[in-house]
């Protein structure tokens, strides 16, 4: 029954809202036209009393009650409880409309998923809307007041066709305390699911959309019962009626003309109180407002016509999945089938209307040719870089190797190289070594064990990762290594600022150090590297300690790493320098 005036307000005349106000069906008007009629009336009386039935000292009295009346009805805070509680009614009766749930969407699922022109399919196709029909009958005839008056028994559901005598039998026979709208939906899903086995859907997934569309249904049905059942709290409903009730109790006598030669304020005897009159429609027009939509399923103006809707429902739904059941148009081609660019025609009336599309704000926007030239990008010079070094704690510190330094590197006195790797570098977990090197083998190094290492990567992340290894500090005996010397500090230089080396014991060049033999002083063991890349065949003897040598290359490097720049890390009693470029080899 909600009273509907869109086409009116369509367009926007002189007058439009105003048109609206002769209206008298759901109009304000309607609505509190006995309460206006009380108020004067009562008004009135008050008025006619203190003029013409009080005596002079009784009239001084009624003044002054008047006068405090008029200086305290201020302090009810009307507008304020008002606006808040409308706002939270209006919310609520939206929110109600929006969760009536329609069967169309259903409908169309059903009819699509469900095949069989037989009469078994029609009727599996027509039974599974019914019963969702049913349903929403159940549940309105529980919370609506026109609904339960058109069907006040299951007698009269079951002659309007919505079910038949079996099926109320078994509703009559089911017992629980509790609502039953639930019931036909439950009859649904199992002709879904019988449809499946009888092979009238051809997919599980089908199935499941059903389903699924069968509980949104029942979901929705359920919040509409708990709108009923939940309603706004019955203190916040008096605390508003008795603000506005109030409020004009204290006006009927706050608001009446007081004799002038009283010394009062007014000056000018109004018969009629226009402007109380106006406040009263206000206020009082609200709290009625709120009064109609706090239930939108009664019979009030506003209400929703649920009666037509239940109507509607099941005639649509039959025409869905019977009446249209894969049935459509022939296919033709479309009169624009081989034009791509097509303008859709207009009439004399709606060319007016016509516009062109939209391209976006900022489509005729200029910008000026000397603004539209790209930026030079920031770069850095080639001598300024960061980089991990390591320290004694073990800590990451990132440093400016703008000025060159040079890198003293213990030798042997016959000029092999002597170095102490720290345990820690091979005794990370495998979260690196499975990364990098998923064939590399690590063996158990004592703390005197020898060889030659140079830090060299060729990826980024790989360098992070092994700067990571490095950066940590050196670790007691576990998994078989023993404890060995804290780490030295290796830096990078630039060859290009320093003096080029006079003999011995001023520089070294990775020429002179012979790589194929690297012997450990307390022992003759070796061990031999073949390859570069971390596929490489690593083989290594059983002897105590551990010498790694690599053959025919000119470079240090440790086992099972690919080239790319890094450190060294050694410790020999012997020291010679040897110059390592920018790019991180040896020179």
């Amino acid at each position: 029954m909600t009273i509907t005036y869109t086409a009116s307000v369509a367009t926007s005349h002189f007058g439009t809202f105003i048109k609206l106000l002769a209206r008298w069906r759901g109009s304000i008007y309607k609505l509190m036209w006995r309460e206006l009629v009380i108020f004067i009336l009562a008004y009135y009386a008050l008025s006619l009393v203190y003029r013409f039935a009080l005596p002079p000292d009784h009239k001084r009295t009624f003044e002054k009650v008047a006068l405090y009346c008029e200086g305290y009805n201020n302090l009810i805070p009307v507008a304020f409880v008002l606006g808040f509680y409308v706002t939270i009614i209006l919310t609520r009766w939206w929110d109600q409309f929006n969760i009536i749930p329609w069967p169309d969407r259903f409908a169309v699922f059903v009819t699509a998923n469900v095949h069989g022109h037989d009469d078994r399919g029609r009727l599996m196709r027509r039974s599974i809307m019914r019963y969702c029909c049913l349903s929403f009958v159940f549940t309105f005839r529980s919370i609506c007041t026109v609904v339960k008056k058109r069907f006040p028994t299951l007698d009269h559901v079951t002659e309007a066709g919505f079910m038949n005598k079996d099926e109320q039998k078994i509703i009559e026979g089911i017992e629980t305390p509790h609502n039953k709208y639930f019931v036909p939906l439950v009859w649904a899903t199992s002709l879904i699911s019988r449809a499946r086995k009888e092979g009238r859907i051809q997919d599980d997934f089908a199935v499941k959309t059903l389903l699924d569309e069968v509980n949104q249904f029942r979901g929705q049905l359920g919040s509409l019962f708990n709108y009923d059942w939940i309603s706004v709290p019955l203190v916040y409903t008096q605390t508003v009626t008795l603000s506005v009730y109030t409020f004009f109790l204290s006006c009927l006598m706050g608001r009446q003309f007081l004799e002038p030669d009283q010394g009062f304020k007014h000056r000018v005897d109004i018969y009629f109180p226009v402007f109380t009159v106006l406040q009263f429609i206000f206020y009082m027009g609200w709290l009625k407002v709120a009064e109609s939509l706090i239930n939108p399923f009664g019979e009030d103006d506003e209400d929703f016509d649920i009666n037509s809707l239940i109507d509607r429902n099941l005639q649509v739904s039959y025409l869905i999945v019977d009446g249209m059941h894969l049935e459509h148009p022939q296919l033709i081609k479309d009169q624009y089938w081989d034009d791509v660019d097509f303008e859709l025609p207009y009439t004399a009336a709606s060319e007016q209307f016509k516009t062109e599309p939209h391209k976006g704000s900022a489509v005729d926007i200029s910008v000026k040719e000397k603004d539209s030239e790209f930026m030079p990008l920031p770069s850095l010079p080639e001598n300024q870089t960061l980089f991990s070094t390591f320290v004694e704690e073990g800590k990451n510190i990132m440093e400016d190797r703008s000025t060159p330094k040079n890198i003293p590197l213990p030798m042997q006195s016959d000029g092999s190289l002597q170095s102490r790797i720290s345990p820690r570098a091979y005794s990370k977990k495998s979260s690196v070594q499975e990364k990098h090197f998923p064939q590399r083998q690590v063996s158990n190094m004592s703390a005197s064990t020898t060889c030659t290492r140079s830090d060299l990567h060729n990826s980024q992340q790989m360098q992070e990762d092994t700067q990571d290894i490095f950066a940590m500090s050196d670790l007691d005996d576990q998994d078989g290594y023993s404890t060995s010397p804290k780490m030295e500090r290796v830096e990078m230089i630039d060859l290009a600022t320093l003096p080029k080396p006079q003999g011995a014991g001023t520089a070294v060049k990775l020429e002179d150090v012979n790589l194929n033999t690297v012997h450990n002083k307390s022992t003759e063991s070796s061990h031999t590297l073949k390859g570069s890349s971390p596929s490489s065949d690593l083989s290594q003897s059983n002897k105590p300690n551990n010498v790694w040598q690599q053959q025919g290359q000119s470079t240090l490097r440790s086992p099972g790493l690919n080239t790319g720049t890094g450190t060294c890390i050694v410790n020999t009693p012997t020291e010679k320098t040897v110059l390592i470029d920018e790019t991180g080899h040896p020179s």
